[in-house]
């Protein structure tokens, strides 16, 4: 297991409304594939393909992984296979496949976040375990962290501090 950087802050990232807009994707299904889907978008197979990057959520990233050892923690619906596949072949899509990746074999997929050891957590919800994350949980879209502007400028500014 690697060893964590010494003095390197660790920061997780959720995908959905924080890296990916869910949204950009909504119209997508048609209504034959919503029915199947019991009406949630969620378990729509190849939904997650379909989703666009959050403005500043591409930028973000590789500026932040260059002061924390950052990693993307997501959650991906149960009943919805092909979720887990689309969501590395996004991640990938978005920052590369290769060692030169920001986010290089640093996708967990997890129902339970709060397994995961760190000083921050950029998360939209506080479900699937974000409320028992011991860190620090900066609620995006909130109105401490409203957008990637807003939530980069704090997650730099608490770099800085840490490295004093």
């Amino acid at each position: 297991m690697a060893e964590k950087i010494e003095n390197v802050m660790r920061l997780y990232i959720d995908m959905d409304n924080v890296l990916v807009d869910f949204t950009s994707a909504i119209d997508w299904p048609s209504a034959e594939q919503l029915a199947a889907a019991n009406g949630d978008h969620s378990d729509v197979p190849g939904i997650f393909a379909q989703m666009t990057p959050m403005p500043g959520a591409i930028d973000a990233v590789i500026e932040l992984a260059k002061v924390y050892d950052l990693y993307i923690l997501s959650t991906a619906p149960w009943k919805n296979p092909s979720a887990w596949t689309h969501k590395v072949e996004w991640v990938q899509k978005h920052w590369g496949a290769d060692e030169s990746s920001p986010v290089y074999k640093k996708l967990i997929l997890t129902h339970h976040k709060d397994l995961n050891q760190g000083e921050f957590l950029v998360d939209d919800r506080t479900a699937n375990g974000v409320d028992g994350f011991e860190g620090v949980h900066l609620h995006f879209g909130q109105a401490d962290f409203p957008d990637w502007q807003a939530t980069k400028d704090y997650l730099l500014k608490m770099a800085d501090r840490n490295e004093e």
